[in-house]
């Protein structure tokens, strides 16, 4: 789908704003004006108020214009960047399979965006709402298939626009590719497949390093390698470095991912229902790797480390048994009482070959973790814990403002005590004294070393959302969720 900015429509559908009160916006009073007042008609004999998502359809409102949208976009003196994303990503999913092949948006500069702003966030937003995964599907009818080709975006200052959506587009398509990756079935991604699909950034000119199981086993990161030990697939631990500041060896911010390209829960086995949803188990290295794609194609001006921890849990003769004892590369050992809490042993390992390595200025974990996580916040926030203050508000504010919002837990003496073991330096769960999702923060933090600034993102609930969550940016599985807010984190915090 082409994305092009003119100061002019032509196309078969157009979209216009509405806020509170079905005000329309100047530019959907001027279309309403040109076609007889059509648009008010149809907006007072539908209840429609203007509320944000949504949306009348007035179907053949002129010969060159067949079909009209007008969304709901709710008070206009207080329009946002995101809710022009959500008009541009409604408009585009009610009309891909309408057999429109061009789409007009009509953004408007109202609530303090900027024109230039406006156009580019509506780009972003048409992207984002016409993504599908259906690269498996063969045999699809004609009106399965998607007829939209372009969409228009129709603003002043065109070169303005188009540059400021050069600088976003590399986002877009690092969202995009996390979705792909996240999407893919396990049996074609599995960690091998991973690891090569994040070498292939070497061409972005992003320095990357593989190591198997045997260098795994040389190094001592057994914690990792125990819980690939039941699979027929070799696991595998991907750096993937962006020297972009002037001083390339300067101190790096260090963005750490759970990889497990599917996720049985090993001996303690999941149940079957929706286990097959474990294929995501992998979306914060996803979202980890597509977050170096970004920066690297943007030329971020700032040193950023990824490093992925690429698992299969699968339950077989070789497997991890509840009860093992295993010893970390950081020398702690670890009582493992349920093999199905396997991401945290993966991560203790990634997090501090991280820091033995690359000694980062601080360091940001992205991991569905826990289910309780969605218990707690939903689908709406990821869950944020933080040994650092600052840090943590850097992310709450790089959330905020790229509509992938965190909302920050505590970290505790009385729950760390609760993961003590009297056979080993520690155990990988803490039995039923609930706060699940800080345990397994709990656990991470005794891999983060002193004086290190430290994050983790719970984001089991955020990486993707089952129906009937209807969010115009996404589709109902994978969401891309941690690419936008980490480059802001970077753009914002550690760019020069």
């Amino acid at each position: 789908m082409e994305i092009r900015f003119v100061n002019e429509a032509k196309a078969q559908a157009l979209a216009v704003m509405a806020g509170d009160g079905a005000a329309l916006t100047p530019a959907g009073a001027a279309l309403d004006g040109k076609l007889g007042g059509a648009l008010v008609r149809a907006m007072a004999a539908s209840r429609f108020t203007g509320a944000i998502g949504q949306i009348v359809e007035v179907l053949g409102a002129s010969a060159e214009s067949t079909r009209v949208l007008v969304i709901g976009c709710g008070a206009l003196d207080r329009l946002d960047p995101q809710t022009v994303e959500r008009f541009a990503a409604h408009a585009v999913k009610r009309t891909a399979l309408t057999g429109a092949e061009r789409l007009a948006l009509f953004p408007e500069t109202l609530g303090g965006v900027t024109a230039a702003e406006a156009a580019a966030r509506a780009a972003m937003g048409a992207r984002l709402g016409a993504y599908r995964f259906d690269r498996y599907r063969t045999r699809m009818k004609p009106d399965q298939k998607p007829s939209l080709i372009e969409v228009q975006i129709v603003t002043e200052g065109l070169a303005a626009a188009q540059a400021r959506y050069e600088v976003d587009s590399p986002v877009v398509e690092g969202a995009l590719w996390a979705r792909d990756l996240v999407s893919e079935p396990p049996n074609v991604l599995h960690p091998e497949e991973f690891a090569r699909r994040a070498a292939e950034l070497e061409k972005l000119g992003v320095e990357v390093e593989v190591l198997g199981e045997e260098q795994l086993e040389k190094l001592g990161a057994h914690a990792l390698l125990s819980v690939g030990r039941g699979s027929a697939r070799q696991s595998q631990l991907v750096s993937l470095f962006w020297r972009g500041a002037r001083a390339k060896t300067a101190q790096p911010l260090c963005l750490v991912g759970k990889g497990v390209t599917f996720d049985t829960g090993g001996i303690s086995l999941k149940p079957g229902a929706a286990m097959d949803e474990m294929k995501g188990d992998m979306a914060g290295a996803a979202a980890v790797v597509a977050t170096i794609r970004a920066l690297a194609t943007r030329k971020a001006r700032a040193n950023v480390v990824g490093v992925v921890a690429l698992v299969e849990n699968m339950p077989d003769g070789g497997a991890s048994r509840p009860g093992d004892i295993v010893t970390s590369l950081s020398g702690q050992t670890i009582e493992n009482l349920n093999t199905d809490a396997e991401g945290r042993l993966i991560l203790a390992d990634a997090m501090w070959y991280a820091q033995e390595k690359f000694n980062p200025i601080a360091m940001v974990d992205l991991a569905t973790l826990t289910g309780a996580v969605i218990i707690s916040l939903g689908h709406e926030y990821a869950g944020l814990f933080s040994n650092d203050d600052a840090l943590a508000h850097a992310l709450q504010l790089a959330g905020q403002t790229e509509g992938e919002p965190v909302w920050r837990l505590p970290l505790g003496a009385a729950y760390d005590k609760l993961i003590d073991s009297p056979n080993a330096d520690m155990k990988n769960i803490a039995g039923r004294p609930g706060a699940g999702s800080i345990i397994g923060a709990q656990f991470l933090n005794r891999f983060v070393r002193p004086g290190t600034a430290w994050a983790h993102l719970d984001i089991a609930g955020t990486a993707w959302k089952p129906s009937p969550y209807e969010d115009p940016l996404s589709p109902a599985w994978a969401t891309g969720y941690g690419v936008r807010l980490l480059n802001r984190l970077v753009a914002s915090t550690y760019e020069e």
